[in-house]
């Protein structure tokens, strides 16, 4: 089925037997050979249709495909096997068409069929492919007006932002030269003031000096050439007039000064030069771009509620600046707008939507970006009546101040939360679906069981350690949950615990443990020998510690909330924080991590937030229930992507957050829920390792990075 002179190229000119380039399949060549082979009219009119078009996905296709099913109609085709036979037959097997006598031969076997049925089938086939292509032809006309719209706009937004550029940038030259023939009028001006009093001074002196130069000529010309009665006529005259100019008092001292500069401080006005104007744009596309959050769908009548949108291209990649156009409208079934909905910026590709409905029934959230719907948008939202939802702020206070009290409330809200968030947003859309690997341990002082573990670690050597707070002790398992070795002895002295908080392994495989009772930091051998402790006489309360990438030892100071960085000798290199709400300041931070940039990731526990500081950087996350929010966030992990996973202490699950602090997704804890936890880890083989405090034991989930 080649065209013949593809073959002649292909097969020695001697050869009696065809192998097939494409199958393989032998078959037996006609005396005359490759030559006398039919040309296959579909593939070489295909290969003029390839030619013209690499893409091969526009309309000539289709009028192509047709002029070659009528071709195959009507032309009957002889046997390339047996001369003058017609091929009036088409076997399944070999998709080949063939005459009575090569059924009977070669294919005996298969099943065979009259090639005028095939042919109908193939044409009817070919016909409704036909059709289904055609129908695309009205969607992609549409696209390609979409796409010109866009193009179009995209130049007169240009044309616009030019002329906006042009006109004030003609403006600023106006000002510019309004404020130089300003300042040139003021030194005119002074200069003409100040020359004024000089020249006054000048011309009363210079009169003075006339004065006196006149007279003293005058007098000597009496005294030298004048005779007795002259001299005495004008005596009294010039006596009087001399001893007036000698005690005349004239201006000798000048009146005035020369200062007179201009000073012009342009460096700040370069600099704003410099920084003029920014141009705003972003690669976001809607059909890329997700919405998450239980208010795509569900609402309570009377309560704000928000959902994050999160930014992407059209490669799916996130996208990291604000600005981008983003409309939210929510309507009922009569079409009428529902309420207001506001839309905040968080300037790192995510958006906050915010809005509160008045009545319940059901409506229609739309969410545009620059025109074009979000992925699922628009989406079915429900509103209905809070009367069955209780929980007042009381409980979430109660909640807030002990999660390992009672319990029995913070418990079923665990579990109900992530069943919802899946029956709400699809599973795929999720990018990371976790579940519970194992879970080791009990209330207990025994090896293996824990009275309210705190920090946790993981060694690249395949070690969990695990800080056991109220048992004083220091325990080790392997990656998979086999207890390995426990250290650690209760006391005030150094090398003994009294309340082991936070633990870290640095690259040395020793271990670093923040003891909050004692004030300072132990360092312990790989084995549990103590080496050395620093930090005290500084610390008020460490919690979580960590290392970086330069081997410092970063101690969360929980109690005087702020955070100080040791080398491993114990020397300090700087500290920062303080009490406060502002982004600088911490309210009781608890766990530590570092990133890829070796910027140092902490969990502002009464602050509900996380901040990442190098010199401050940024922070996400408020007080709450939603998607990125928090009641009270404890442990915090980094993974290779720079991903960051955070325990949320007073929610009782795990959230996790791209670098840029956009929410991602949850891992799902749904089904053994946790109940407080506290420190988090990413195991060496890249589980995530949770200390599930209020149940007394640690959980391994898989993490899909």
């Amino acid at each position: 089925s080649h065209s013949a002179p593809c073959l002649q190229n292909y097969i020695p000119p001697q050869s009696l037997t065809l192998s097939c380039p494409v199958c393989r399949q032998t078959s037996i060549l006609p005396e005359k050979g490759v030559a006398a082979l039919q040309n296959n009219f579909f593939i070489t009119n295909l290969m003029e249709v390839l030619q013209r078009d690499p893409e091969c996905s526009r309309p000539e296709a289709c009028s192509v495909l047709e002029s070659v099913s009528a071709a195959a109609a009507g032309k009957p085709l002889s046997c390339p096997n047996h001369e003058g036979k017609v091929m009036e037959f088409y076997c399944e097997s070999c998709e080949t068409a063939m005459c009575l006598d090569c059924t009977e031969g070669e294919h005996r076997e298969h099943v065979t069929v009259p090639l005028r049925d095939v042919l109908e089938q193939h044409k009817a086939a070919l016909k409704n492919q036909l059709d289904a292509i055609r129908n695309r032809l009205p969607q992609l006309t549409a696209a390609i007006e979409l796409v010109n719209e866009i193009s179009q706009q995209l130049i007169e937004r240009k044309n616009e932002a030019i002329n906006e550029i042009n006109m004030t940038f003609e403006e600023l030259e106006r000002a510019l030269h309004q404020r130089k023939a300003a300042l040139i009028t003021d030194l005119e001006n002074i200069c003409s003031t100040k020359q004024k009093v000089l020249q006054a001074q000048l011309s009363s002196l210079l009169q003075g000096k006339e004065h006196i130069q006149s007279s003293c000529s005058f007098t000597e010309q009496a005294l030298n050439h004048g005779s007795a009665t002259e001299v005495l006529l004008v005596q009294k005259q010039m006596s009087e007039r001399v001893s007036a100019l000698a005690c005349h008092d004239f201006p000798e001292r000048p009146h005035e000064n020369a200062h007179l500069d201009c000073q012009i401080e342009t460096e700040g006005l370069r600099r704003s030069i410099q920084n003029l104007g920014v141009l705003l744009t972003t690669g976001a596309v809607g059909h890329t771009s997700v919405a998450t959050g239980e208010g795509l769908r569900h609402a309570l009548v009377g309560q704000h509620v928000t959902v994050t949108v999160t930014t992407k291209d059209k490669d799916s990649e996130l996208v990291r600046t604000g600005n981008a156009v983003l409309r939210a409208e929510i309507t009922g079934q009569d079409g009428e707008r529902a309420t207001e909905v506001e839309v905040v910026d968080n300037k790192n590709g995510t958006y906050e939507v915010g809005y509160t409905l008045k009545s319940e029934g059901e409506y229609s959230f739309s969410l545009m970006l620059y025109g074009q719907p979000v992925r699922g948008s628009p989406f079915r939202l429900r509103a209905i009546k809070p009367s069955n939802v209780p929980q007042s702020p009381d409980d979430v206070k109660r909640r807030l101040k002990s999660p390992s009290g009672t319990g029995g409330h913070i418990r079923q809200k665990a579990v109900r939360r992530p069943s919802s968030m899946y029956s709400t947003t699809k599973k795929k859309e999720n990018p990371i679906e976790d579940e519970l690997i194992y879970r080791v341990g009990s209330r207990g002082r025994e090896k293996g069981e824990f009275t309210n573990l705190q920090g946790i670690s993981a060694s690249n050597n395949g070690r969990v350690i695990v800080a056991d707070s109220n048992n004083q002790c220091i325990q080790v398992f392997t990656n998979d949950g086999q207890f390995k070795a426990r250290f650690g002895v209760r006391g005030r002295s150094p090398g003994q615990l009294q309340r082991p908080t936070g633990v870290a392994v640095d690259t040395n495989g020793d271990i670093i443990v923040a003891d909050y009772d004692n004030r300072w930091i132990s360092i312990f051998s790989p084995d549990g020998k103590f080496k050395n402790k620093i930090g005290a006489g500084r610390l008020m309360g460490p919690k979580g510690v960590a290392v970086d990438r330069n081997g410092h030892i970063i101690a969360v100071d929980n109690k005087a909330c702020c955070v100080f960085i040791f080398q491993s000798n114990g020397k300090l290199v700087t500290k920062f924080g303080a009490r406060g709400t502002s982004d600088r300041q911490f309210a009781g931070p608890h766990f530590v991590a570092v990133n890829n940039k070796n910027e140092i990731v902490v969990t502002d526990f009464h602050n509900h937030s996380v901040k990442v500081n190098g010199e401050f950087l940024f922070k996400f996350g408020s007080h709450g229930e939603g998607n990125g929010q928090f009641n009270a966030p404890t442990g915090v992990a980094v993974d290779v992507n720079g991903n960051i996973i955070v325990a949320d202490w007073g929610n009782s699950r795990i959230q996790v957050f791209d670098s840029s602090g956009s929410f991602l997704s949850y891992i799902n804890t749904s089904a053994d829920p946790l109940y407080g936890p506290q420190g988090l880890a990413l195991t060496s083989d890249g589980h995530v390792v949770v200390a599930d405090s209020g149940n007394h034991c640690f959980k391994v989930y898989r993490y899909l990075q």
